[in-house]
């Protein structure tokens, strides 16, 4: 019982530290909060487009004669008037001016019709919100009004028609060499002329969310992949949103949703989303357009329109193409949604001024239609092992990664983190914690190891214990030795009383115990302290048992080297104990295994086994049972058993 206990000890001392408990997944690990977000946040936010495919077919004009003659007398006089020159330019210039203003005046459809196949669109972000395929995105971003599609499809599909008839009219100015300025107003009468005059027919409507395939990354094998119109509201200033479904998805990776009292003015705020300023952009490679682009800045102020709706306004900078992108709040969850920003006078987005639609008015537009944003172990494990990868645990992170990879192959982003993971793990910057079980094995192998030695020393005190009881207690000296003391020919099991000569330098001091014997040579400075046989003033404190080779306090507290109870078992003893078999009362002091001083060097124990170098355990070791008392806890209270609690 007292061996298990000591090894018990002995385990919890020398068993490491275990590693803290793993971080939830949620909790931000020690890098800047757009990084962490930017990072969770990229796999669930998608480029999305609207495209409008149809035949646009235009009249051939031509000049209304009689009132083109009386333009020209217009002209004429105003020409005499003095209010324009009398040049042929500035003339063509004054009746170019005039009919650009009211063009169905001078010009009159006729035949032949003219017709074209034309594509119109528009690029915009989303994010899914459910595993299976649903995405969140803005309703502008999914239907257009008729004004605004006949404008996007003039400005696609009559630019060819509108430049071969400027040059048409141009020509019939007789010679004159026309000048940028003429061209232009020749050209602006064709643009308003034919826009009003054109036809849409055949038209359909596409939506798709560009997706990568398995392996493919965000870049070469990227492509437009249908989505469903499941439910529109009305554009800006409206309740501007869309929800689309994408079929045949599974294990989507998702964006949490918050609530509006999670952010308030003051607040940072994080846009994501596709910038036109990219994605319209030629020399930009395939992968940067696919990468949604993160911007913050402060929650301005809570906005309300004429019809109700609210809105808030951040400084976060916002782009064409940004509006259906989520935004968020620190925390990484959704927010709101991106819809709008203010342009100046030459189309130009204003970076100070956008618009975001609340989360809550999202949450309402979802419930209509009874969809339950959540969340699938692809998103959760992903989030796991982005934690452990910026924590330097790459050897963590590679199973959260491929997992995330088994579950959803078309992950954009998961292939570039296994490759970095394995990248620092080959350079050696793998952190990892080590797993618990093996601390646990090496406490085992610890534990195991002290009960062998703590067996092996018992079974050896057993058998001396049991030679010395064949001996005789007492031993004539030989003639001309010192005399023993009267008490060490007390019975055997008597303890001597504790007078000043018998434990002094009389018995244990220089003669006895003291510098010959337990002193210099044996048990004294070198081993166990400087005064004599451990009993002196500083007992237990240079040598074998002092402070610097083992333990504090602590491991005098163990069961095998500590307290006064302990220093009373057969092992080491109290007043009593040396009065045992095996450390001996004062006859056994007497027989020569103890013996004189001389006995207490030789080898049994002097610099073998039980002389120097020191046992295990302990640092100051009192002999007295009220001083080994006075450090049996300390401070800590006893376990209730001999368990480790």
């Amino acid at each position: 019982m007292k061996i298990a206990a000591g090894a018990a000890v002995a385990m919890a001392v020398a068993l490491p530290a275990l590693p803290a408990a793993a971080d939830t997944p949620d909790e931000r690990p020690d890098v800047p909060v757009g990084t962490w977000l930017a990072a969770r946040t990229q796999p669930a936010v998608q480029l999305t487009s609207f495209t409008y495919t149809g035949t646009v077919a235009v009249p051939t004009s031509t000049i209304n004669q009689a009132a083109f003659n009386r333009l020209v007398e217009q002209a004429t006089a105003t020409v005499a008037s003095g209010k324009i020159s009398s040049d042929e330019r500035s003339i063509a210039k004054w009746l170019f001016q005039q009919i650009a203003a009211d063009v169905d005046t001078y010009l009159a459809s006729t035949t032949p019709e003219r017709t074209v196949e034309a594509e119109v669109g528009g690029l915009c972000t989303g994010w899914w919100v459910t595993p299976d395929g649903y995405m969140v995105t803005g309703a502008h971003c999914v239907q257009v009004g008729e004004t605004e599609l006949s404008q996007l499809f003039a400005q696609q599909a009559l630019a060819k028609f509108n430049k071969q008839d400027a040059k048409e009219i141009i020509s019939g100015l007789r010679g004159l060499e026309a000048d940028e300025e003429i061209v232009k107003l020749a050209q602006q009468i064709y643009v308003t002329f034919n826009t009003n005059h054109m036809q849409l027919r055949n038209l359909k409507q596409s939506l798709s969310v560009v997706q990568s395939l398995p392996g493919g990354g965000v870049d070469k094998t990227a492509k437009p992949v249908p989505a469903e119109l499941v439910s529109v509201g009305e554009s800006y200033p409206g309740k501007d949103f869309a929800l689309l479904k994408v079929n045949g998805q599974q294990n989507l990776p998702t964006v949490p949703l918050g609530d509006d009292s999670d952010v308030r003015t003051g607040d940072t705020l994080y846009i994501s989303g596709f910038p036109g300023l990219v994605t319209n952009t030629p020399f930009f490679s395939l992968e940067s357009k696919l990468e949604p682009a993160l911007t913050e800045g402060p929650y301005n102020a809570k906005r309300t329109t004429q019809t109700g709706v609210p809105y808030i306004q951040t400084q976060a900078p916002s782009y064409h193409g940004n509006s259906g992108g989520p935004v968020f709040s620190k925390d990484g969850k959704v927010i709101g949604m991106l819809i709008a920003g203010t342009v100046s006078d030459n189309g130009e987005a204003s970076e100070s001024e956008s618009f975001v639609l609340p989360v809550g008015i999202i949450k309402e537009k979802l419930g209509e239609k009874n969809i339950k944003p959540a969340q699938t172990t692809t998103t959760t494990r992903y989030n796991e092992a982005l934690n452990d990868f910026f924590r330097r645990y790459y050897s963590d992170s590679l199973p959260k990664f491929r997992e995330v990879q088994a579950l959803f192959p078309n992950h954009p982003y998961v292939a570039k983190y296994i490759s970095d993971a394995q990248q620092a793990i080959s350079a050696g910057k793998d952190e990892s914690p080590k797993p618990i079980l093996l601390w646990v094995l090496i406490g085992v192998g610890v534990l195991v190891g002290v009960v062998i030695v703590a067996v092996l020393v018992k079974v050896l005190r057993g058998r001396g214990r049991r030679r010395r009881h064949s001996e005789p207690s007492f031993v004539q000296p030989p003639p001309g030795a010192v005399q023993p003391p009267s008490w060490r020919q007390l019975p055997a099991g008597q303890v001597p009383p504790p007078a000043q000569e018998t434990y002094g330098q009389g018995a244990y001091g220089q003669g006895a115990y003291g510098q010959a014997a337990h002193g210099q040579a044996a048990y004294g400075q070198a081993a166990y302290g400087q005064g004599a046989d451990g009993y002196g003033p500083v007992a237990y404190n240079a040598g074998g048992y002092g402070a610097a080779p083992h333990g504090s306090a602590p491991d005098h507290a163990n069961p095998q080297y500590g307290s006064a109870p302990d220093h009373g078992n057969p092992q080491y003893g109290s007043a009593p104990d040396h009065g045992n078999p095996q450390y001996g009362s004062a006859p056994e002091h007497g027989n020569p295994q103890y013996g004189p001083a001389p006995d207490h060097g030789n080898p049994h124990y002097g610099p073998g086994p039980y002389g120097y170098p020191a046992p295990p355990h302990g640092q100051a070791h009192p002999h007295s049972g009220e001083q080994t008392r006075a450090v049996r806890y300390g401070q800590f209270t006893p376990p209730p058993n001999d368990r480790p609690s």
